[in-house]
């Protein structure tokens, strides 16, 4: 497909690629930008002419920062009415990501209680909402007071400063973790880790911190833990179906109200640079989005 796109969602595994250090590394030359929101404006081969005029979000895995982009056609999901384009390029990666790891992974239950780490962050604030939609009692843990009050306003029922806190002896205060959220790893990881509970269950998402986490065997195999990567594009091949239903749940919790989108940068292309050094700085909370020309937004 086709699609002229009106908006590109940043993500942290865009400066990783960029730097050559992602999973998957596109040849180059490279645009960036992993997720996107736009028109469908012609279909090739094989396509359905039908979605022609459509509005769209893509997984592209990359191409999102540019006017135009070519797709695959299965990437392309026609957006509710009432979705804009700034919330939907903003809304597969982080939410597919939360909903995937608490609903298909650690299988988040009513009543127990859910760790997020960088909970201030792009996935991390939509773990802590989608946590509160499943019944969980949520701790997030973020850096400084600002970045707990968007936490706070995620609906986090308990609060972490990374920066004065210690981590471990403040969850474990707070009766323990059963699962934990980890897009940060590093000390973090180490330190959620001796705070779950026996049979807790974490949720490995990314690396955030620059340090891969070493995992003690032998802490596992005490307490009954799980520790459970989850790449989200990776089920495009793996298991597909499993992104095909959790984007339809949370299209309906977006169009119940329930799930809003936290963006706390909207740039134009001509800013794409300052858009990512938001995120290579830590310098946004929520998602960063680069809007492209004049076109409408919703």
């Amino acid at each position: 497909m086709l699609v002229r796109i009106a908006a590109c969602g940043l993500n942290f595994a865009d400066l990783l690629m960029i730097a050559g250090r992602y999973q998957e590394r596109p040849p180059l030359p490279l645009t960036p930008g992993m997720e996107l929101a736009g028109t469908v404006e012609a279909a090739g081969p094989g396509a359905d002419p039908a979605l022609i005029g459509r509005r769209v979000a893509v997984f592209a895995g990359s191409g999102g920062l540019a006017e135009y982009g070519v797709f695959p056609a299965a990437r392309c999901v026609t957006l509710p009415d009432t979705m804009p384009f700034a919330d939907a390029a903003a809304f597969q990666v982080a939410y597919g990501t939360s909903d995937v790891a608490l609903n298909h992974k650690a299988r988040l239950g009513p009543g127990e209680t859910l760790l997020v780490l960088g909970a201030a962050g792009g996935v991390g604030m939509t773990a802590v909402e989608i946590g509160k939609l499943m019944g969980a009692r949520v701790i997030a843990c973020a850096r400084g007071p600002e970045k707990l009050k968007v936490a706070a306003a995620a609906g986090a029922d308990h609060l972490i400063d990374s920066d004065d806190d210690d981590l471990r002896a403040a969850v474990k205060a707070l009766g323990g973790a059963d699962v934990v959220y980890d897009p940060v790893g590093g000390d973090q990881f180490t330190a959620a880790m001796r705070a779950c509970r026996p049979g807790g269950r974490i949720v490995v998402i990314g690396f955030a911190s620059g340090e891969v986490p070493q995992i003690p065997a032998n802490h596992l195999l005490v307490k009954n833990l799980s520790v459970l990567g989850l790449y989200w594009g990776g089920y495009l091949s793996l298991r597909p179906e499993v992104l095909t239903e959790s984007l339809a749940r949370l299209f309906s919790w977006y169009e119940a109200g329930k799930l809003r989108p936290h963006i706390s940068h909207c740039l134009p292309l001509d800013r794409a640079a300052d858009a990512l050094d938001l995120l290579k700085t830590r310098k946004s909370t929520g998602k960063v989005v680069v809007t492209m020309g004049d076109q409408p937004r919703a």
